[in-house]
């Protein structure tokens, strides 16, 4: 934009600097980048500065023109980002823009990025969200370094909206580091690559490192990467800022932040009555039918289109319920709902209505509240929570809605949508805003709902995948509840989806590891091992399916989480039928961590057979997780049993197991080769429709290695040597407290902080799991229990090829714990044993 930024009316932005107090306090300060003075904004009237609440970032940017702290003009809120999509749209021209496509971050930016989308013309938008939505499969997901809560999503209705190839236009309310951009950028080329990115910020105050890293990034990938914002330059940050941010902070939340926070009555503390004599007032706002309230799920041009239509009559309505002209009005969003709120305080004050409207929006960010003319955040309204977030229970904020001094609102037109539209709403924000201002409106928008897309409980779907056109297995050992990816390519090397993963830029269920394969002396290590502890391996199978048949129901339909657990799932079905005259049907379903069980493979096993009937199998626990995540993904679907059962339990999580040693099962030796050549799991939006199994891939081409069907052959042979012994032990076993200890997540837990990993999901307990990170992770070490025998002569070979140490440890659990490369970089070590290369 050329010249001061304006309204579209012609409003121009006041310029109010209110950094001196922290500028005073803590030496930090803004400065101007090259090219400020030349028509556009300065810093100062863009930025105030406050104190956060948060361990990770002392200060805080506070926007004068995003809507988010400071009530602001709704017309120069809408201008600040109708401009900017403007010059996206001045950079990309009209042929480019056509294909463009528009992504805002959570919460600050959502409104930010509807308003580049307007200005950009008709490019369809999407903003990420916190709030994860049930029968919505995430297209992708990031994390945010420095914000006070960090995972997106992003939950598109159309499955195909990132997957153009045309421009993405990223939008953020400041470009810091960049690393929310890198990380989101990565994670959507890997998926989808595209030559062209936009980044737009309403500044962008990234360190000359910073931008050499992004310069050095778009090289990388073979893609441009723009920049535009209204104003750039750097945040001056003297040597512990940091500390002295947060002994402020305490210093002055002691002495009492001008606040007011509703008591647990329902009441106001800080002096205000508990009774309102003026209730708040609901407006019927009549909202549009099909328009979403936000861009959760995606926004398109015609969603635009019937919006603007509609605001007029939305503004008169909300006009009649204010009644006489009131001198000042707030329209206050809710969190990530700022679109919607924007629109209607604009109409509002286009049509004179009010002498003055004002626009911000609640927030989870914590910050200090300074009753101070030279700080950002004057006063602050604490309330919980209430739209039941995804993350629990918490404190919520809205900040300078009301004043110490001089005159406030004199009216507040709260506006949530449907899912906060809750009892905490009214005991919580608009009891706390009440004592504030004369009145209180609610405007309620419906919470947009995609249409369904997935079958019904009883809608017939695909026959199982089975053998041998998928799968060496026999036809009647497994139903595969999957898709045939095998023509897919989705292999990656190791070191660079580990990279990806540990970025936050990556699920590990959207590629696969290139297939492990044996050299001639893991071979001979694996038949070795095989021999050995075949005997013990059918014992554990007979007692884990003995125990099921006695407490679970006499007729099972036993459901293996593939792949570790469908080798034990044939077992059990072996030993059914020969002890028993069983033929008790297998199937094996698909379940990812963080983004649990297959939904669709549900569906399918309620339609053909009784829930209360279903047992899912897994081959062992490492610390529960999986076993934490069936539960958790069970709860929508009733009449399934959660408790998932075992071959071994070392970690204590589960009450049905074969044994709770943690010893070599020799199925987690190899990979595809003895499972039925069939690959990991994969979950990806492009592949994996709302109406679709996951997916897997048949690795024919392996079959002259495949020892899957002799692996089990090798262990039923020893079923009738080990029957009389498991009759004793089962019986032992029925009468037995089995309670789970989860002994083994706290270990892992001790494991993490003890190595300095700081994150459970790179320890990786027991036998089983150690291989796993051998095989198809970048592995850092080995924890081995000081004196494990022979279970570990595998692991001690991978180790050794893999170039990778094993130290022995007292006091450890299991009988080894494989510990993934910890801030995975280019220097760890690779799938050959060596340093991965820098590029």
């Amino acid at each position: 934009m050329s010249g001061p930024l304006t309204a579209r009316k012609g409003k121009k932005i006041e310029a109010v600097w209110s950094g001196t107090w922290v500028a005073d306090r803590l030496g930090v300060s803004l400065e101007e980048g090259a090219g400020t003075g030349t028509g556009g904004p300065r810093l100062e009237e863009l930025l105030g500065l406050a104190l956060r609440r948060n361990p990770k970032r002392a200060h805080l940017l506070v926007s004068q023109v995003l809507g988010k702290h400071v009530p602001q003009s709704p017309a120069a809120v809408y201008a600040a980002g109708y401009g900017l999509g403007e010059r996206v749209l001045e950079l990309l021209g009209e042929r480019e823009a056509a294909s463009a496509v528009v992504l805002g971050y959570a919460e600050t930016a959502t409104g930010l990025g509807h308003c580049v989308a307007d200005g950009l013309g008709r490019a369809p938008y999407l903003h990420s969200t916190r709030r994860p939505v049930p029968g919505v499969e995430p297209a992708g997901g990031f994390e945010e370094a420095h914000s006070h809560a960090t995972s997106h999503l992003l939950l598109p209705e159309d499955p195909k909206l990132l997957a153009g190839c045309g421009p993405l236009v990223l939008v953020d309310d400041e470009f810091s580091t960049g690393n929310t951009v890198l990380n989101t950028i990565g994670d959507l080329h890997a998926r989808h690559p595209r030559g062209h990115y936009v980044v737009v910020a309403l500044v962008d105050m990234r360190s000359p490192a910073d931008r050499d890293r992004l310069t050095a990034f778009a090289a990388e990938l073979g893609a441009r990467i723009d920049l535009i914002s209204l104003a750039s330059g750097t945040v001056s940050l003297p040597e512990g800022v940091l500390a002295k941010g947060q002994a402020l902070v305490e210093e002055y939340e002691a002495q009492g932040a001008p606040e007011a926070v509703p008591a647990s009555g329902g009441g106001v503390r800080g002096g205000a009555p508990a009774d309102n004599p003026h209730p708040t007032v609901r407006v019927a706002l009549d909202w549009p039918a099909g328009v979403p309230d936000g861009a959760r799920h995606g926004f398109t041009p015609a969603h635009r289109e019937r919006l603007e239509t509609a605001l007029p009559a939305l503004a008169r309505r909300l006009a009649a319920a204010l009644g006489a002209a009131p001198a000042r009005v707030l329209v206050l969003g809710n969190e990530e709902l700022m679109y919607a709120p924007l629109c209607l305080a604009k109409a509002l004050e286009e049509s004179g209505s009010a002498a003055e409207v004002r626009f911000s929006t609640t927030t989870r960010s914590p910050v200090l509240a300074v009753d101070d003319p030279g700080y950002a955040i004057r006063t602050r309204l604490v309330f919980p929570a209430h739209d039941a977030p995804a993350d629990g229970p918490g404190d919520r904020y809205a900040y300078n809605v009301y004043s110490t001094v001089g005159a406030g609102f004199d009216a507040v037109v709260a506006v949530v949508d449907s899912a906060g539209d809750t009892p905490e709403l009214r005991t919580g924000l608009l009891s706390a805003l009440a004592p504030h201002t004369g009145r209180v409106l609610l405007a309620v928008i419906p919470s947009y709902v995609p249409e369904p897309q997935e079958p019904s409980m009883t809608e017939p779907r695909r026959e199982p995948l089975r053998g041998p056109a998928f799968s060496s297995y026999p036809a009647e050992d497994v139903g595969w509840l999957l898709q045939d990816f095998s023509d897919v390519e989705l292999e990656a090397p190791t070191e660079e989806r580990e990279e990806a993963i540990q970025a936050g830029g990556a699920h590990y269920a959207e590629s696969l590891p290139v297939e492990y394969q044996p050299s001639p002396q893991y071979q001979e290590l694996y038949q070795s091992a095989l021999a050995a502890s075949a005997a013990r391996m059918a014992r554990a199978v007979a007692v884990v399916t003995e125990t099921v048949l006695a407490e679970r129901s006499p007729s099972p339909v036993l459901v293996s989480l593939a792949r570790a657990g469908t080798p034990v799932g044939v077992l059990m079905r072996r030993w059914a039928q020969a002890r028993h005259g069983l033929d008790l049907p297998h199937y094996a379903v698909s379940i990812v961590r963080g983004r649990g069980i297959d939904a669709n493979a549900l569906r399918w096993l309620a339609a053909h057979h009784d829930p209360a009937d279903i047992v899912f199998v897994d081959g062992w626990t490492g610390k529960g997780a999986i076993t934490r995540e069936l539960r958790e993904a069970l709860g929508e679907f009733e009449g399934f049993n959660p408790e998932i059962v075992v071959l071994a339990d070392p970690g204590s999580c589960v009450e049905t197991y074969g044994t709770r040693e943690d010893f070599l099962i020799p199925s987690a030796c190899l990979n595809s080769t003895v499972s039925g050549l069939v690959s990991r799991t994969v979950l990806r939006s492009d592949l994996v429709g709302p109406a679709d199994f996951h997916g897997a891939k048949f690795y024919r081409e392996l079959a002259g290695a495949d020892v899957s069907v002799a692996f089990v052959d090798t262990v039923a042979a020893h079923f009738e040597e080990v029957a009389e012994a498991v009759d004793a032990e089962v019986k032992e076993l029925l009468a037995a407290d089995r309670t789970p200890t989860w002994e083994g997540w706290a270990a892992v837990e001790r494991i993490s902080e003890e190595y300095g990993i700081h994150d459970v999901n790179l320890v990786k307990p027991g036998v089983g799991e150690t291989t796993r990170v051998l095989l198809r992770r970048v592995p850092w070490k080995i924890l081995a229990q000081r004196g494990a025998g022979a279970d570990l002569d595998h692991v001690r070979l991978l180790a050794q090829q893999r170039g990778v140490p094993v130290e022995e440890v007292d006091g450890l659990p299991y009988t080894c714990v494989g510990l993934i490369h910890p801030r995975f970089t280019r220097g760890a070590t690779g799938a050959d044993g060596k340093a991965v290369s820098a590029k």
